[in-house]
C-alpha cells in the first residue's frame, strides 16, 4: 500500500515537472514573440522614416517625392489593425519608385543620395529578416500551444494567441542589387 503511494507520488511529481517545463518552454517562447515585434517594429519605423527623410530632401522628383512620403507618412501613423496593409502599400511605393535602376543612380547622382540610398537599401533589407525572425518565434509559439496537455492544463495562461505579421516586404530590386 506504502509503495503504491509512493509511486503514485513520484508520478505526480513526475507529471508536474514536466508541465511546468512545459509553461516555462511557453513563456520563453512569448517572451522571444515580444522580442522579435519590437525589432520588427523598429525595423519598419526605420524604413518608414528614412522613406519619408528621403520624399523631403528633394533629391527625388516630386511626383515620386509625394507618393514616396504619403506611404511612408502612412506607415509611421497606422493603427495596430492596419500596420500590416500600410507597410505593404510602402513596399509597393519603394518598389514603384525605385523600380528602375536610373532612378536609384539619380538619386545617387545628387549630393548626399548616396548614402540616403545606402541607408535605405539597408533598411529595406532587414525588414524581411526582421519579420522572418518573428514569424518563426509565433510558429513554434503556436505548434506548442496546439498541444493537448497546453490546452487542458492552461499553460498558456491569459496569453494572447500569437498572430504572424503578414505583409508584402519585397524590396526594390534596382535598390537592393546596386547596393549589394
Amino acid at each position: 500500500m506504502i509503495a503504491t503511494l509512493i509511486w503514485i507520488l513520484v508520478a505526480l511529481v513526475a507529471v508536474g515537472l514536466y508541465l511546468s517545463w512545459t509553461a516555462g518552454r511557453l513563456d520563453r517562447l512569448h517572451a522571444r514573440i515580444d522580442a522579435a515585434r519590437a525589432a520588427l517594429d523598429a525595423q519598419l519605423l526605420r524604413r518608414a522614416s528614412v522613406a519619408q527623410e528621403l520624399a523631403t530632401s528633394g533629391v527625388l522628383d516630386p511626383a515620386a517625392s509625394i507618393v514616396l512620403y504619403e506611404a511612408a507618412h502612412a506607415a509611421r501613423q497606422s493603427e495596430e489593425e492596419q500596420r500590416e496593409v500600410a507597410e505593404s502599400e510602402l513596399s509597393q511605393a519603394l518598389r514603384a519608385v525605385f523600380g528602375e535602376a536610373q532612378q536609384v543612380e539619380a538619386v545617387r547622382a545628387v549630393p548626399g543620395g548616396e548614402e540616403a540610398a545606402r541607408e535605405l537599401a539597408e533598411a529595406v533589407r532587414r525588414v524581411p529578416m526582421a519579420r522572418r525572425f518573428h514569424n518563426d518565434a509565433v510558429g513554434a509559439a503556436r505548434r506548442l500551444r496546439e498541444h493537448r496537455k497546453v490546452r487542458w492544463f492552461r499553460l498558456a495562461g491569459h496569453a494572447p494567441f500569437p498572430l504572424a505579421f503578414e505583409m508584402d516586404d519585397e524590396p526594390p530590386v534596382a535598390l537592393v542589387e546596386r547596393a549589394a
